[in-house]
């Protein structure tokens, strides 16, 4: 016997074909950004940088070093649709993190200390230069060893890519003046402090382009290049690193360093 649908089931029907659908799409898409953003978070990277710059004197609004290969890396992470964040770090904790996958990226040069944790560009991003610095009067250093026996100038907290090894090994008779500052360094060379500065090629541009600095030469002592840093323990590393190297091949690194922050 075919009974008809009463009343009340038909309006639970149609209550539900209203409003159960559409709540029920509403909370599957809330679910999807969910796990989505939840991803995001799981696979964001961080940018670790050194809280002493190679590259300049300046400081950006929060009073940290100005740090021009973030620019670097925001053409990098938007072409690549990865998420990441930036923090800065004293170079130890900076290396321990990276090691230990706390950060996950870098822009550094080559040390031994990451070469087992983390993976390197095949290329050179960028390159930073070591100068020495000197009176008209003084001869010219050309080579670490041209610094045997001299008395010199560096700026503490730098490693100068390994060289301060080479200055603190005592059979290289190398006399060392360490200066808290840049601007510091090169008032302490004008005074006859020392025979020679060691210094990054950017910040000393900015000292000498400040300071009332008269009578100062420059050679170039050592270039070092720059490469991006992933460590191992990020997901899919090999392919994520194989990823930023071919949009870095694509990128004009020079000028976006070049153009940082104008």
């Amino acid at each position: 016997m075919f009974w008809p649908s009463c009343p009340l089931q038909f309006e639970m029907k149609h209550w539900i074909t209203r409003w159960f659908k559409p709540l029920a799409v509403t909370i599957i898409c809330a679910l999807a950004h969910t796990v989505e953003a939840q991803t995001n978070r799981a696979n964001e990277i961080e940018y670790a940088s050194p809280d002493q710059s190679v590259w300049s004197t300046k400081l950006n609004e929060r009073g940290e070093p100005d740090n021009p290969l973030l620019s670097l890396a925001t053409a990098l992470f938007t072409k690549a649709n990865i998420p990441w964040r930036s923090q800065i770090y004293p170079a130890s904790r900076l290396f321990k993190n990276l090691q230990d996958g706390s950060s996950q990226f870098s822009i550094l040069v080559k040390v031994p200390a990451l070469q087992e944790c983390c993976l390197w560009s095949k290329k050179p991003v960028t390159s930073v230069e070591i100068r020495v610095y000197r009176l008209n009067h003084k001869s010219a250093i050309k080579t670490p060893d041209d610094l045997t026996g001299k008395t010199v100038i560096t700026i503490r907290g730098y490693s100068y890519g390994g060289l301060r090894n080479f200055i603190n090994d005592e059979k290289n008779r190398v006399t060392n003046n360490e200066s808290p500052t840049h601007v510091a360094a090169f008032k302490m060379l004008m005074s006859g402090r020392a025979d020679y500065l060691i210094d990054y090629a950017g910040p000393a541009a900015e000292i000498l382009a400040s300071e009332a600095a008269t009578g100062i030469q420059s050679d170039a002592l050592l270039r070092q290049d720059v490469h991006l840093v992933l460590s191992k323990t990020y997901p899919d590393a090999a392919k994520v690193m194989a990823q930023l190297e071919s949009i870095a091949n694509g990128l004009d690194s020079a000028a976006i360093i070049k153009n940082h922050g104008k």
